[in-house]
């Protein structure tokens, strides 16, 4: 049931006219409900593995902080009979019981996402060893298809399950309420990854109907389908035309590049607009997920606002516990003591990033691509943290610390440079990525820019004014946000300005979005991941 299909907007009108017409005592049960009946229809077997998700983290976050409250209890009762060494030694005990059961359900979890999402992966990797080495046989490929979103409802509860074993969460005792907050309907496909502390409080209240509320979430899902429909399908045409034939090289690739640049951003952050309204008018808070990141002067600025919630994941969840593990933790300390205050500081950041962005990239899919894709940004990142300070240095010495040019240069650097190493994103294999990136710089044929040749991909004139208006449309936008949310500056602007801009925005996705045969849009990016 895609986000974009007539068969989804009937069924998310329904359940937005139930849940605010039955009792607000059934607002989250229909929720989940509604969601489980959403995953259903992307294939009934699928619901076996969101199920076992489920139970496997519920149960052991509720034995995890059933131990956590036995433990304060017991202390509590005994307190007067254990010395310090005493409860020192108990809380031990008692943590690895937890340990145990947190270690349980995160390798089941694990597994099963390596099995569904890797399994090929490895048996190609493991299959070439041993053509390497002149066995012509090797194990046989599986065939499981990839459920909807497991890599983000699998990480979303992973880090539900770690919160509860620090203790920073009460684990959710009732496992209907904790199977909606899994299988929330709009934010299964593609995120964002929220936290059960902050989604919660409003996933579970009981909620009056708020015309402005509801309003303000509709007004979002219009903007995402805009983004979605507008831009991202019809854009789609030549992206998919150019890196779809390996002729095109040179002038082709910098074009498609920044064409799947706009793409990507158009579709992945019109998905998550959608998301996010549906969630608004149902009066339920998701974290937000993009943060104008084309405006962004570097590589680490880029990654805080884009994706945010993933980064925040990989950050609180693999970066700061890898950099503070007493293992890593002792290697600083003999770093430092051999090499200097500067090496041992370095260590801890190069080793968990490394990590953090290792698997980034093995996240986002079962190729080697992807794994250098991640690795190639940990290695800018860090080269950029070497050179801040010779950054510094030379826009004080050439005075262009508040140049509004060189601003515009970082950004425009900074767009092409994500954009290079995105082209890992548009092919197969890693030799056909370094082939198409040096033809850029290799092939004598961008005069294709001037000389009508683009009108070869798939677009027509018409389509390219399209787009630049809709592009230009999302800039400005993008320029008023810096002034708070754009819905709220439109508030208080009379009603026929704001029924002109809305329906005429309306109009545009009806009369101008891309559609297939028999009016089907395109499936998002993210989805796959």
């Amino acid at each position: 049931m895609l986000f974009t299909s007539y068969l989804f907007l009937g069924f998310l009108a329904l359940v937005l006219i139930l849940y605010y017409v039955l009792p607000k005592k059934t607002q989250w049960p229909l929720l989940l409900c509604a969601s489980y009946l959403f995953y259903f229809a992307a294939g009934a077997h699928f619901l076996l593995y969101l199920l076992s998700t489920t139970v496997t983290i519920w149960g052991a976050a509720v034995l995890i902080d059933k131990n956590h409250q036995a433990q304060k209890t017991y202390i509590k009762e005994h307190k007067e009979e254990m010395d310090r060494e005493a409860q020192k030694t108990y809380r031990a005990a008692q943590k690895k019981i937890r340990f145990r059961y947190f270690l349980a359900a995160l390798l089941i979890n694990l597994l099963v996402l390596a099995v569904v999402k890797y399994a090929n992966f490895f048996i190609d990797n493991f299959n070439g060893v041993l053509r390497a080495f002149g066995n012509a046989e090797g194990l046989s490929f599986v065939n499981i298809a990839l459920p909807m979103g497991i890599s983000f409802y699998t990480f979303q509860t992973i880090g539900y399950l770690v919160d509860v074993y620090r203790g920073n969460t009460a684990a959710e005792k009732s496992i209907f309420r904790f199977a909606l907050f899994v299988s929330f309907f709009p934010q299964v496909v593609q995120g964002p990854i929220n936290r059960f502390g902050e989604m919660a409080p409003s996933l579970y209240a009981q909620k009056r109907f708020d015309g402005r509320q509801v309003s303000f979430g509709l007004q979002r899902i219009l903007w995402g389908y805009f983004k979605k429909l507008v831009i991202a399908d019809r854009i789609l045409v030549a992206v998919t035309a150019i890196f779809g034939d390996p002729a095109n090289q040179g002038a082709y690739v910098f074009v498609g590049m920044i064409f799947y640049r706009l793409q990507l951003y158009a579709d992945f952050s019109g998905g998550i607009d959608i998301t996010i309204g549906i969630a608004e008018a149902l009066g339920i808070t998701l974290r937000e997920n993009f943060n104008r990141p084309y405006f962004s002067k570097s590589l680490p600025e880029y990654w805080r606002r884009w994706h945010m919630s993933m980064n925040a994941w990989f950050r609180d969840y693999i970066f700061y516990p890898l950099s503070t593990s007493p293992a890593l933790v002792s290697l600083t300390k003999k770093v430092r003591a051999r090499f200097g205050p500067g090496a041992g500081k370095r260590v801890p950041l190069y080793i968990s990033s490394f990590a953090a962005w290792a698997a980034t990239g093995i996240w986002h899919g079962a190729s080697w691509n992807f794994v250098v894709w991640g690795l190639t940004n940990w290695l800018i990142l860090m080269l950029s943290e070497e050179f801040t300070p010779l950054y510094e240095r030379f826009r004080r010495a050439t005075h262009t610390e508040q140049s509004r040019a060189y601003d515009v240069f970082q950004i425009v650097r900074t767009f092409l440079l994500i954009g290079c190493v995105n082209l890992f994103d548009c092919h197969a294999t890693l030799g056909a990525t370094f082939r198409s990136f040096a033809s850029m710089f290799t092939s004598a044929n961008y005069h294709v820019l001037t000389d009508g040749s683009l009108l070869e991909l798939g677009l027509t004139g018409l389509d390219y004014g399209i787009l630049a208006v809709a592009w230009l449309i999302v800039l400005t936008v993008s320029l008023v946000q810096r002034k708070g949310s754009v819905r709220e500056q439109i508030e208080p602007l009379p009603y026929a300005v704001k029924y002109v801009l809305f329906f005429g925005l309306f109009l545009i996705v009806l009369l101008m979005g891309a559609y297939g045969v028999g009016y089907d849009a395109s499936q998002f990016i993210y989805n796959r991941f």
